[in-house]
């Protein structure tokens, strides 16, 4: 087994930008997709990334000085198809590094692309725990706290993040690395027009605080709705607001011409300063 930093410096880093370091989940390729982990990916639309068989985080470190310990990684939307990776991944990436958050915006498998061998159950619970699990064995090494460590998620990506949110786990590979052996489970979870995906019967007594976030006029809005059941239920904290419209997709509000979805970000960062999670770790 690898010690953690010695796992983290075999791995191959490219550039997204000179300043955004993009880290491969798996040194040596996703699990089952190992043989295609060379293949480039596609640009389907100028807006969104495809054909994702070596998964990865990039890394969007706030300015030094102004880092509060807190991190979180960002899952796209995208229909399982492509990735929303600007809109959806940079772009809250940015809004989150000012306030002092250390974000990883994640490109996961994307299983419903055509001829993709993949599932939802596996390779998506795969991704996101690998990724939660990859921030945390590093927390060190970027000056994180390893107890507060969230996920942020977009439409499909928000299914994803039910995954790592309410387990299980993935089963344990058979030669487990350091990285496997972290708990992928987020401190908190932030949901933004989520699919229904990947959301149990039944919201486990243990989940992560939640923030939710919908447009009323979307038909994920039901989604949310019965997710925040669930949490209360389960008398697990939870934020929800339903935006009087917006549709679906309006990303970090810049496609509206409404107020309140043009500002929802701020609601957002109300929440994380709410729960002190905006403050220096201690």
């Amino acid at each position: 087994m690898l010690p953690v930093i010695g796992l983290l410096a075999t791995m191959t880093f490219a550039q997204a930008d000179s300043a955004a370091p993009v880290i491969p989940l798996w040194p040596n390729g996703a699990p089952g997709s190992e043989s295609r982990k060379n293949e480039p990916e596609t640009q389907p639309h100028p807006w969104s990334t495809a054909h994702i068989y070596n998964p990865s985080l990039t890394v969007y470190r706030p300015d030094p000085g102004t880092a509060n310990g807190t991190a979180i990684v960002i899952a796209p939307g995208g229909g399982h198809r492509e990735l929303v990776v600007g809109e959806e991944g940079t772009k809250p990436a940015e809004y989150l590094r000012k306030l002092g958050v250390t974000s990883f915006v994640l490109k996961y498998r994307l299983f419903r692309e055509e001829g993709s061998g993949l599932t939802f159950e596996k390779d998506n619970r795969a991704d996101a725990f690998r990724a939660m699990r990859l921030v945390r064995a590093n927390a060190a090494k970027w000056n994180l706290d390893p107890k507060r460590i969230g996920m942020l998620g977009f439409s499909a990506g928000g299914e994803t993040l039910s995954l790592a949110a309410f387990g299980p786990a993935p089963e344990a590979p058979a030669n487990p690395d350091a990285v496997d052996m972290t708990d992928g489970r987020p401190n908190f979870a932030m949901w933004v027009y989520p699919g229904p995906l990947g959301v149990p019967d039944k919201i486990p007594a243990d989940a992560p605080p939640a923030f939710l976030l919908v447009a009323n006029d979307d038909g994920a809005s039901n989604v949310v709705m019965d997710l925040a059941r669930k949490y209360r239920e389960a008398k697990v904290p939870v934020e929800m607001h339903i935006l009087s419209g917006g549709g679906h997709g309006f990303n970090m509000g810049n496609r509206s011409d409404l107020t309140a979805v043009k500002s929802w970000p701020n609601r957002l960062a109300d929440w994380l300063s709410d729960r002190g999670l905006l403050k220096p770790s201690k």
